[in-house]
């Protein structure tokens, strides 16, 4: 241990313990770490500061009962809150938004604004028909609305039904009819097709409720379910088919023609006439009669009926009318008479005793005399040669084209080097036309047209270079340099804090103590006397050094004489630095 101090090392208080001071000077090191500490703890809560939490939407437009409750839970909860402009949305932390959402939909925040099927669930005893049904309605509607507004571009709706009372008579029934309010969402819009769904949506739902009895209206009072084919009997998909058969039309041409003029020198436009129509045709011929050796025989009756014996009784009545005739004698080719007994045919003969494929009765028989009668009907009904056929026409047909095509003229090098526009020929226009018509699938039958124009383009002034903006205003650069500034504003002021309050006060606190003026004469006049015989370096170090030494013992021998205590408190400061 030594046994003198340097004069920066003693302590300025006289309490008997170390002071601050004494600390400090102990270790110089520890000043600029809790100032450093301290500059960059100032610096990051600043930072911190001038951002603050990055809020986000909890919820937007609530209604005021909803957004009061939701606020009292809020503040029961401690999450700090904010309004967006206007007042239309609530905002919090964005760290806290998942949680909060679902702490508050377990306290059941926000309400929907309607009611759906839950209120058939707490039915009361007793409860009459009628309430029955109006439930019923306000619970379907309050489904069909909440449907509606899982759209995406739909805030809120609300739906109104007409429900008739069912009748037992056809004639006194009468259709159900529905009526629905939207709320677009702030800058949003729905188009046709959404409308259309919605329509079908509720068409749907409802038993004997037509589509056409469906009306759309939005939060300004316009009315969306009048879409443009409506009066003509047209809907959304059939507009939408039409521009997807015209735009197939122009994506051929103009891909078959690009290659010849080039991409950016051809236009074409299609408009198509499309027959909608759904057509059913049933025909039925029947051709002339055919040849009845070739027909085929449907069904085929014959009846044949023989009458024989005397005729009626007749004549003048008296003796001579009831005697029996004279048996005439008939010659061979004459008729044979009335009364004339049958000859019996010839042996050998069809129909002779005796003869093949007849029978023959065993006993004989008296040919019968008198006047006798046949008839012999024939019916043949044949096949009829009959065609039906059913044609059923879908709809969607192309009744009729009308195409444009524009083409751009040729860039050609004359001769002096120099690119020029110039038409194109007529054979290239004819071969340009050709190709659009087998492109187009052309029809003279249907009445197609094709018109093909050879015209220079005028220049694209939306596609030429935009001029050159400085880079003092381009607006990346601005944002840059405002963000530069920004953290150059942070370093400019961690200078400031640093030069102008941490160094002064640590230069303040951390000087060290005058040397006393009897330490400094002999110094002096050891430097300010001239010698003979200059000493080198080393001798001047040594000689300073031990000056310096003897000054601190003459200052030490000066303060112990003085106070005896101040050298026992540093004594016990040395004996614990060594502990």
């Amino acid at each position: 241990m030594s046994t003198a101090a340097p004069a920066d090392a003693l302590p300025q208080s006289g309490d008997g313990q170390p002071a601050l001071l004494d600390r400090l000077r102990a270790q110089p090191r520890l000043p600029l770490i809790i100032g450093g500490a301290a500059l960059v703890a100032a610096a990051a809560a600043f930072m911190l500061w001038s951002r603050g939490p990055e809020y986000k939407v909890l919820y937007t437009n609530v209604s005021d009962r909803d957004g009061g409750a939701i606020i009292a839970s809020l503040q029961q909860m401690n999450v700090p809150y904010k309004f967006a402009d206007g007042g239309g949305a609530i905002l919090i932390a964005g760290d806290k938004v998942a949680e909060t959402r679902l702490k508050l939909a377990a306290q059941g925040l926000p309400k929907a604004g309607g009611v759906g099927f839950e209120l058939m669930d707490n039915q009361k005893f007793g409860t009459s028909q009628f309430a029955e049904q109006v439930n019923y309605q306000r619970g379907l509607e309050g489904e069909l609305a909440r449907s509606i507004e899982s759209i995406g571009a739909i805030e809120s709706a609300r739906v109104h039904l007409a429900l008739p009372k069912p009748s037992l008579f056809v004639r006194e029934q009468k259709k159900p009819s529905a009526s629905v309010v939207l709320a677009l969402a702030r800058g949003r819009s729905i188009d046709e097709g959404q409308v259309s769904a919605i329509v079908h949506m509720v068409s749907s739902s409802v038993p004997d409720l037509d589509a056409k009895s469906v009306t759309v209206v939005d939060q300004r009072g316009n009315l969306l379910s009048s879409a443009r084919g409506a009066d003509r009997g047209l809907d959304v998909s059939q507009l939408k088919y039409a521009q997807e058969i015209e735009q197939g039309y122009i994506r051929r041409i103009e891909a078959i023609l690009q290659p010849i003029v080039g991409a950016n020198n051809v236009r074409a436009q299609v408009a198509a006439d499309i027959d909608f129509s759904v057509v059913e045709h049933t025909d039925e011929k029947y051709k002339p009669n055919q040849d009845p050796a070739q027909a085929a025989i449907r069904s085929q009756q014959s009846s044949e009926s023989s009458q024989h014996g005397g005729g009626q009784p007749g004549g003048v009545p008296g003796a001579l009318s009831n005697q029996p005739p004279v048996n005439p004698v008939a010659p061979i080719t004459g008729p044979r008479a009335p009364n004339a007994p049958r000859t019996p045919p010839a042996p050998g003969t069809p129909g002779a005793p005796g003869a093949p494929g007849t029978a023959t009765a065993s006993t004989a028989s008296t040919a019968p005399t008198g006047p006798s009668s046949s008839r012999k009907d024939t019916t043949t009904n044949y096949e009829l040669d009959r065609t039906i056929r059913h044609v059923q026409q879908a709809a969607g047909g192309v009744k009729r084209l009308s195409v444009a095509v524009v083409v751009n003229n040729r860039d050609a090098v004359d001769a002096a080097g120099k690119t020029a526009s110039r038409a194109l020929t007529p054979a290239e226009l004819e071969q340009i036309r050709n190709l659009a018509k087998e492109a187009m699938g052309f029809s003279q039958e249907r009445g197609d047209s094709l018109n093909v124009v050879n015209s220079a383009f005028a220049r694209d002034t939306d596609n030429a270079p935009a001029p050159e903006v400085p880079f003092w205003r381009d607006r990346e650069n601005l944002d840059l340099a405002r963000t530069a500034g920004q953290y150059l504003l942070y370093a400019l002021l961690a200078l400031f804090a640093w030069f102008a309050v941490l160094r002064p006060l640590m230069r303040k606190h951390l000087a060290p103590p005058p040397a006393p003026a009897a330490a400094e004469a002999p110094a002096v006049v050891a430097a300010a006397a001239p010698d003979e015989n200059t000493p080198s370096a080393e001798e001047s170090l040594r000689e300073r050094e031990a000056n310096r030494r003897k000054a601190d013992m003459e200052y030490a021998h000066q303060t112990a004489d003085k106070d005896p205590k101040v050298v026992a408190a540093l004594i016990q400061h040395w004996m614990n630095n060594d502990e």
